[in-house]
């Protein structure tokens, strides 16, 4: 073996400083500055694809590499992924509300013209009082996930649907009778310290998710009177229920909501709303007294405050009832008001006056709504549409665990006493049709054979996933009732048929949608792995002849980049060129040699940077000196790159909606 030295040019025989004209062999453009200020592994592809097209492969080489680069197995689990988001945040809830499009179910004659109505029941946003022991950040998580639910829901319900009217059964809130008011605050140590401030953060809430989105279905509606939504009726998750209702707490929903009494003259049906929550104190026994409020005088018992306002709407529902009815027909005729002022001479100072009608029920059918379903007997079956308890076998008489348990507890009541739902329903009056009720969570229909007409009640499932409940949905009726627009006597022929249909619309699944992910990610894991074993046992090895330092080191002097010669073709034993810096030529047979320090260029180095390192023995070794932690570091580099591109296409799918 020979070596041959450049001459010095007056440097000292210790170091050598090569010639200017030595360093600029290869001449700089702008390819290699820009080159010189991407990534290394960018550098390395660049240079990559240089020597690709200088080579003679050409073209289809170069297709053929960019092909590798793109099919790769991370890239394959990336677009698995891609498709799984785009089913579990879009396509379910869009598939499970067009599969409940109305044309799909309902029945009436070619030329009607139904009023569609949706029904929303407890969707009991969720607070602290929900979990009150779960830790952050699981909390911020389940208040996260089951508002994005509910969002969506509802946004798809209005987009794809377009009901005329929604309606929601209370419970709105799932702590809002603990969250303290002006003069009042929860009877319970823990909540004293959420106030008023808190409840007004929580509407907002509740405003994000449905009035935000109401205004998504108004292209379906076809109702000349416009669309509307009511939220009025409360829960006992809004004020308490019976004598733990708080007049404050109360006063606060209406103020936001509305009344919770109220009659609404709807597709031609009179929907009245009874605050039963509030009514039920009427017989339960006084906080104060312990005595029942019923039949007791007003100045003697506090808890008459709580019913008597329902009470007395009860009383005078024949005036609720006829002023709706005699309006909604004035609307149909398009008459004004129906002030009739009487024409006559008067004194000056006499005072003008005027003669309004006496309102008098036009006898439209009668829809109760009513948080706390009405009593019926023990174990009477809810039919097939139960989720947690199906039916034992069809045509039951009693099914325990079909049914809506009768039970009661602290500031609920699973249904109402026997005695306040026979006062509702004769007090409603005559013509009733239908109840829907909520607080069961769970969907419930039966029929009260013990009322007049065998009104059919429907217990509308929560349209939260975090109410025990692994379906969630809300009930579709369509109301189709033809009137006289001078009487209101239905024109449909005696024996037609009802003039309410509905329908149960469920919505995905959450938890499943959440194991769906979860075995996707094992099944990502599982494949990087197997993939990183295959990648480290397949490459070839560097040869441990190949020297990898530099044979000799200049000090005193800043690193230099380092030259990279290209190997003459002549088969002579011994490069003619320079050798830099003072190293050692080698025979053209052997790879050229470089200079290992850290920062030098990807492609100037092979495939990996290589830091020299020292082990216990002295000797120089290698990142990863073994065959397991090659694999860990193949297998952490392939799952980064699928976690960077799935998270931000997860963090955009979640974000836009």
């Amino acid at each position: 073996m020979s070596y041959s030295y450049p001459h010095s040019h007056g440097t000292s025989s210790g170091s050598y400083r090569p010639a200017r004209r030595e360093l600029d062999m290869e001449p700089a453009h702008i390819f290699s500055h820009v080159r010189d200020y991407l990534p290394s592994f960018a550098q390395q592809w660049t240079m990559e694809l240089k020597d690709e097209f200088q080579s003679r492969k050409g073209i289809l080489s170069l297709f053929g590499k960019i092909a590798r680069r793109i099919f790769t197995v991370a890239n394959a689990l990336v677009i698995l992924w891609a498709c799984t988001l785009w089913w579990g945040e879009r396509t379910v809830f869009q598939d499970s509300v067009k599969a409940c499009a109305w044309e799909n179910w309902e029945k009436w004659p070619q030329d009607a013209k139904p009023h569609h109505v949706a029904f929303i029941a407890d969707p009991q946003l969720v607070d602290p009082h929900t979990y009150p022991g779960r830790p952050w950040p699981l909390s911020t998580l389940t208040v996260k996930f089951t508002d994005q639910y509910m969002r969506r829901s509802f946004s798809s319900l209005q987009m794809d649907l377009g009901p005329d009217s929604v309606l929601f059964l209370g419970d709105l809130f799932d702590g809002g009778r603990e969250w303290a008011t002006a003069t009042s605050s929860s009877p319970e140590k823990r909540y004293k310290k959420y106030k008023d401030r808190f409840w007004k953060k929580e509407f907002h809430r509740f405003t994000k998710i449905f009035m935000d989105t109401w205004n998504d279905g108004d292209g379906h509606s076809t109702d000349p009177h416009g669309r509307r939504m009511i939220t009025s009726l409360p829960g006992n998750h809004d004020l308490g229920f019976g004598s733990g209702v708080q007049i404050p707490v109360r006063e606060r929903f209406q103020s936001f909501f509305g009344k919770g009494n109220r009659v609404d003259v709807i597709g031609n049906h009179t929907f009245v709303s009874v605050d039963t929550v509030s009514l039920s104190a009427m017989d339960q026994p006084d906080p104060e007294t312990g005595s029942s409020g019923a039949g007791t005088g007003e100045g003697d018992l506090p808890n008459q405050r709580i019913w008597a306002e329902t009470e007395q709407f009860l009383n005078n529902m024949n005036v609720h009832r006829g002023r709706a009815e005699m309006e909604s027909l004035r609307m149909l005729r398009n008459e004004s008001e129906g002030h009739l002022y009487v024409h006559r001479a008067v004194e000056i100072l006499e005072p003008s006056f005027y003669h309004r009608p006496q309102p008098e029920v036009a006898g439209l059918p009668a829809i109760l709504l009513t948080h706390v379903p009405l009593y019926r007997k023990p174990a009477t079956p809810c039919g097939p549409y139960r989720e947690r308890y199906p039916p034992s076998s069809d045509n039951l008489e009693e099914d325990e665990r079909n049914s809506i348990p009768m039970g009661r507890g602290y500031q609920y009541q699973n249904v109402l006493t026997p005695t306040i739902s026979r006062d509702i329903v004769s007090k409603v009056g005559p013509n009733l049709v239908q109840v829907y009720s909520g607080d069961d969570h769970d969907y419930c229909e039966i029929a009260h054979h013990e009322f007049s007409g065998s009104p059919r009640e429907i217990t509308v499932k929560s349209l939260s996933w975090a109410m025990g409940i692994r379906r969630p949905g809300f009930v579709m009726t369509s109301l189709w009732n033809p009137v006289n627009q001078t009487t209101g006597q239905s024109l449909q022929s005696p024996g037609s048929g009802r003039t309410v249909q509905n329908h149960l619309c469920l919505l995905p699944d959450q938890l499943s949608i959440f194991i769906d992910y979860g075995l996707v990610f094992g099944l990502t894991l599982a494949i990087l792995l197997l993939r990183a074993v295959i990648v480290v046992k397949h490459t070839p090895q560097t040869s441990a002849a190949d020297p990898i330092l530099p044979l000799s080191e200049s000090r005193g002097h800043p690193p230099q980049r380092p030259v990279r010669y290209k190997t003459p073709s002549s088969s002579t034993s011994s490069s003619t060129l320079p050798s830099p810096r003072g190293l050692a030529s080698r025979g053209v047979n052997n790879p050229p040699l470089y200079a290992t320090y850290a920062g030098a260029d990807e492609d100037e180095l092979g495939s990996a940077k290589w830091k020299p390192t020292r082990d216990g023995s002295g000797r120089q070794a290698g990142r990863h000196t073994t065959t397991a932690g090659k694999i860990k570091g193949e297998f952490v580099g392939s799952v980064k790159h699928v976690a960077g591109v799935v998270f931000a296409w997860y963090f955009f799918l979640i974000w836009r909606w």
